[in-house]
């Protein structure tokens, strides 16, 4: 079951914590692997959902971050969804290049061993 919601219906379904903030999980939309978590305020989640460019908010730097800007490792937004309490978001994507900022495909490349 998935509800279709209109651009203004999803953003104001978003409920973004006291900072103003949202996390989002960002998934390949071509082999759903999770390739990185970030966080978005509501300027870049309506800047990501305006231009397909996906944009996130850097807490270390305080400023907004379009994926890719420095390194050329894009990330345009192909579906985009919202829990079901508001406070998470899942943007699947069409990733160019490595996601991670060290080189790998995925920022999800150390495993805990439990053997």
């Amino acid at each position: 079951m998935t509800d279709l919601l209109t651009h203004p219906d999803f953003v104001s379904t978003v409920k973004f914590d006291d900072k103003g903030l949202v996390p989002v999980i960002a998934q390949s939309k071509a082999t759903g692997e999770v390739l990185m978590f970030a966080w978005m305020n509501r300027q870049t989640l309506e800047m990501t959902l305006a231009t397909g460019r996906v944009t996130y908010w850097s807490r270390s730097r305080q400023s907004v971050w379009t994926k890719g800007e420095t390194s050329g490792h894009h990330q345009h937004l192909i579906e985009a969804y919202v829990d079901c309490d508001g406070d998470v978001l899942l943007l699947k994507v069409d990733q160019m290049g490595p996601a991670c900022h060290t080189g790998a495909p995925s920022c999800f490349f150390r495993q805990l061993d439990v053997s």
